[in-house]
């Protein structure tokens, strides 16, 4: 019988509320805070994350699905490579885990560490460089050639192996490259991205649960806490500023990345894990400001209008004088 802890499902529903903020899948947040926060083992908390994602990313994708709003061929094409890559991910962990005990730990958080970081610099990138690809955005991407088919492949294993090892990369990763590579709208992206999560977050979770690395009760309690916290989040997603918010989760991935290599053994002061992270996401915001102000049109001058009747008053009093004379 599951116990209802409330201290997690209070976390459950924080991180699901940024969650929901953000469109950023909790591989990204969920996993590094429970390492850090909850002093889950990396191994659990990999595992457990899989399995907690599994079950929401299943309601969103099945919603897609029925909305259109996935591309069929790219998911089909990533999936070729996703889907192989992270059950190896999953294997990998577990022989891992077997062969080295204790000292895995420490190399599964570098892991997480890296790719945390990976999404950190994608999120910023994606935030402050690469606001202009809007304007190329498509609703399908047509795959034309055997070298295209072939790409993707190779990309959804990667991606696919980066989700088995951490967790990390359904949200972030995968959406990014959908957004870069293949140019898709942002319906199109969060819809493909989430169906093809679901999918590969289920194939990632039978291999952990059958290395018994699921902590199911754990992962009952979050979800209590993040459903509705993700709901929350999308509820007030409009309210705030998407900059701003983009801002803040960059600063959050990049704290939980040095954190997460300070436990992994790199010796890091804890005012670089707190400073380093602000620093930088202040920068951006400035770049994005200075970019911005720079890219809007110069105003243009725009001559006085004479008030009405001053030509026929001007045009009066010149035949005036000229009468006069």
């Amino acid at each position: 019988m599951l116990g209802i802890k409330p201290e997690v499902v209070l976390f459950g529903l924080a991180v699901g509320a940024l969650i929901g903020l953000t469109g950023i899948g909790g591989g990204s947040l969920m996993t590094p805070l429970m390492i850090i926060v909850l002093g889950v083992s990396p191994v659990t908390a990999v595992g457990t994350d899989i399995a907690y994602s599994a079950v929401t990313k299943t309601f969103g994708g099945i919603n897609h699905f029925r909305k259109g709003t996935v591309d069929m061929k790219v998911a089909r094409w990533l999936g070729y490579g996703a889907l192989p890559g992270t059950l190896l991910g999953a294997i990998a962990v577990d022989r891992l885990k077997v062969a080295d005990g204790k000292s895995f730990e420490h190399t599964l958080m570098a892991c997480v560490a890296g790719a945390l970081l990976i999404v950190a610099v994608v999120v910023l990138v994606r935030s402050f460089a690469l606001a202009h690809l809007h304007s190329r955005e498509r609703d399908r991407f047509q795959f034309t050639t055997d070298a295209q088919r072939a790409f993707a492949v190779v990309l959804g294993f990667v991606l696919g192996g980066i989700l088995g090892l951490t967790s990390v990369g359904t949200g972030a990763l995968i959406g990014v490259a959908m957004l870069v590579v293949y140019r898709l709208t942002p319906q199109r992206v969060a819809g493909t991205s989430v169906f093809l999560g679901a999918i590969l977050l289920w194939v990632a979770a039978a291999g952990y649960a059958a290395g018994a690395n699921v902590d199911f009760g754990l992962a009952g309690n979050l979800l209590i806490g993040s459903i509705p916290g993700v709901w929350l989040g999308s509820q007030l997603m409009d309210r705030v500023p998407a900059q701003a918010l983009r801002a803040i989760l960059s600063v959050v991935l990049l704290g939980s990345a040095l954190a997460m290599a300070s436990k992994a053994g790199l010796k890091l002061p804890a005012g670089v894990i707190i400073g380093a992270p602000l620093a930088i996401g202040l920068l951006g915001s400035l770049l994005y400001r200075v970019r911005s102000t720079a890219g809007r049109p110069a105003a243009v001058a725009t001559p006085a209008t004479p008030a009405i009747g001053g030509p026929v008053l001007a045009a009066g009093a010149t035949r005036l004088r000229a009468e006069e004379q």
